[in-house]
């Protein structure tokens, strides 16, 4: 067993992680259509805090019920879904992991057949269908981030996690090909990541200084810059009290796609940055225990595990026994995801995953 595995981690807000494994929030589609919480996410959740996850992550949430970005979305928009979340928050802690729910707007890749209306956008989307949000708009989307993350506290959670990637909201006023806006919020950088800043900085005011406060950054793809997010992530740092920076990287190996910035990895672009008191993570093809072992070489404080964990909900539990543990060979069958807490909406939606379920 390496030390490093089963090492604490310390936040700054004084939260504490009792390992290096955290589980990836990760779309599943199997709550109520009100955005209530399931009895199938529900076991689907807290079995991975009882196979050892230090930080066991909800999916995306959406603050806001136009902010919808699948059928079966566990939400956080109204009180009403605080009895859930009280209940999930429970669950998890009783296994000495960390509780942290994701906080999520798709915006235009909210589907229409989904929230009935027509999506909205920092600026008008043709291709998605989405209208533009007016300032009024955006100010009452900071002030739902916000709301839904008092909301969270009050159900139980450490923390929150704000999302910023992959296309969904704060992806779009990020990016500079996506946001045409003409006033505080789009043009420069500074301006398209003020919405980013403004909730997070209203988070830590209104929950206060013992909340955990994570964000997280993909630096490609929906329009996203390598250097701009590397400046995001060290402003966040900087600036924005934040505990921890989660870094989705689609392949933590990789190189980037941009052929400016191919002289090293992802990774190690990200660890260039200055993390000061802040812990950071990365997603992205971490499927062994060699590989968990790998990433942390680079200075990493913990993994975020995603598909290694819908296989095996005792991940780092088996990497903790065996450093060298790979998992089940794919594909795999359906019986085999029902026995590891997955309902038959969640294996329905794995099967989109090529080779993934017989």
């Amino acid at each position: 067993m390496s030390n490093r595995l089963i090492s604490e981690v310390q936040f700054h807000c004084g939260s504490r992680m009792k390992n290096r494994f955290m589980l990836a929030p990760m779309t599943n589609t199997q709550s109520h259509d009100d955005g209530s919480l399931s009895d199938n996410e529900y076991q689907w959740l807290t079995m991975r805090a009882k196979g050892g996850f230090g930080l066991t992550m909800t999916c995306a949430s959406h603050v806001q019920s136009i902010g919808q970005g699948f059928a079966g979305q566990l939400g956080i928009f109204s009180d009403d879904h605080i009895e859930g979340h009280k209940r999930l928050a429970s669950g998890i802690k009783a296994h000495n992991s960390l509780a942290v729910i994701q906080l999520h707007h798709a915006g235009m890749r909210s589907p229409v057949d989904v929230i009935k209306q027509k999506a909205v956008c920092p600026s008008e989307s043709k291709k998605h269908n989405a209208r533009a949000l007016t300032l009024d708009e955006i100010r009452q989307l900071r002030d739902d981030f916000i709301v839904a993350a008092k909301r969270a506290q009050q159900s139980g959670y450490d923390g929150v996690e704000v999302h910023g990637a992959h296309g969904y909201i704060l992806t779009q006023f990020l990016s500079s090909s996506i946001n045409q806006r003409k006033d505080k919020y789009g043009g420069t950088l500074e301006n398209r990541a003020r919405l980013l800043f403004e909730i997070v900085d209203g988070i830590r005011a209104t929950c206060g200084s013992g909340f955990l406060i994570g964000v997280r950054l993909s630096p490609e793809r929906f329009g996203m810059q390598l250097n701009e997010i590397k400046m995001v992530a060290q402003q966040l740092i900087d600036h924005h009290e934040i505990d921890f920076l989660d870094l989705s990287l689609w392949d933590v190996f990789k190189k980037p796609e941009d052929m400016e910035h191919q002289h090293k990895s992802l990774l190690e672009h990200f660890s260039e940055l200055d993390f000061k008191t802040v812990k950071w993570t990365v997603a992205g093809q971490i499927r062994t225990g060699k590989d968990v072992l790998r990433v942390l070489d680079y200075g990493v404080d913990f993994v975020s595990i995603g598909r290694s964990a819908i296989l095996h909900h005792d991940f780092p539990n088996q990497v903790l026994k065996h450093p060298n543990f790979e998992p089940t060979e794919l594909p795999t069958s359906e019986e085999y995801l029902k026995k590891e807490g997955l309902g038959s909406q969640f294996i329905n939606y794995m099967k989109r995953w090529d080779g993934f379920v017989k």
